[in-house]
């Protein structure tokens, strides 16, 4: 989609040219993994379609569900590359619930095992090709994470209570997104990406340090929540009538959110500052007492 950006003689831009500083909106971003290898994955079994017309009702039941079972295999290969995307990007996070990549290995061999059957390749070649089916769309896709990342020395119970709160609070940023889009207007979908920018950093921030959690859970939760609410409602009027002052108020809003969580982020910073120093603190004394130099 095409973007505009601001200047002299953009409709929102200044008069003398000088746009307002904003953040890099791909500050942080990586290339996605889910790309053109999945989409084939759904292209590939379209021929059985072909296959399974004039060759009698065994060949198109057959050949029918080796396409379903592919298109299915495609489906959970690509929510499980998904899945991972969201894993690698945390430091502090659960393995995925259900292995999703290995199920399309297994459903990958299930459908050219059953495609092999239906063209008449006895019992043999069917075996070969899941098999080989499987283990290829291992090495292509990979394996699912199959352990929970976490910091060395915090405990479990902490680990998990992060990792739900950043889940938590994800699903809140993913449900702005959704709502912001009916409104139609690029730039505000824009300025609700630069305030989700500064959520994220302090939900990294968090995760490196699981004590900071009771500190920003209003934050991860109930200022989250809110702001999901308020971006639902805002998008809902704003789509039937263009009202500039629903306008005004709700960047008003997202102005105060973003400027709050930043200097949340920024108070566990120096907490975690002041923590370390007073810990090398108390080691300094222990070896002068133990007459260390």
């Amino acid at each position: 989609m095409a973007q505009k950006f601001g200047g002299k003689f953009s409709p929102d831009g200044s008069p003398g040219g000088n746009a307002a500083p904003q953040s890099e909106p791909f500050h942080g971003a990586s290339r996605s993994k889910v790309g053109g290898r999945v989409n084939l994955l759904f292209i590939a079994p379209l021929p059985l379609i072909w296959q399974a017309f004039g060759n009698g009702a065994t060949a198109l039941a057959l050949n029918l569900v080796a396409l379903g079972a592919l298109m299915l295999a495609a489906w959970m290969t690509r929510e499980g590359l998904f899945a991972q995307e969201a894993y690698d990007a945390r430091k502090v996070a659960r393995r995925p619930a259900f292995p999703r990549k290995l199920l399309g290995s297994v459903l990958t061999g299930i459908g050219l095992a059953i495609a092999g059957f239906a063209a008449g390749g006895g019992i043999a070649a069917p075996a070969i090709y899941a098999v080989v089916g499987g283990v290829l769309h291992s090495l292509a896709f990979g394996i699912d994470p199959m352990r929970n990342k976490g910091m060395e020395g915090v405990d479990q119970f902490q680990t998990d209570r992060v990792a739900r709160a950043v889940e938590e609070a994800e699903a809140h940023l993913r449900a702005m997104s959704d709502a912001i889009k009916r409104s139609g207007d690029r730039a505000l979908e824009n300025r609700v990406d630069r305030f989700q920018q500064t959520a994220r950093v302090l939900f990294r921030t968090v995760e490196n340090d699981p004590r900071d959690l009771t500190a920003a859970r209003r934050y991860l939760s109930v200022y989250l929540r809110g702001a999901r609410d308020a971006t639902i409602k805002f998008s809902d009027i704003y789509a039937r009538n263009r009202s500039a002052d629903a306008r005004a108020d709700f960047e008003a809003l997202l102005d105060d959110l973003e400027e709050n969580f930043a200097t949340r982020n920024q108070k566990l910073l120096l907490d975690d500052r002041s923590d370390l120093s007073i810990e090398i603190d108390v080691l300094r004394e222990r070896l002068q007492r133990e007459g260390v130099r």
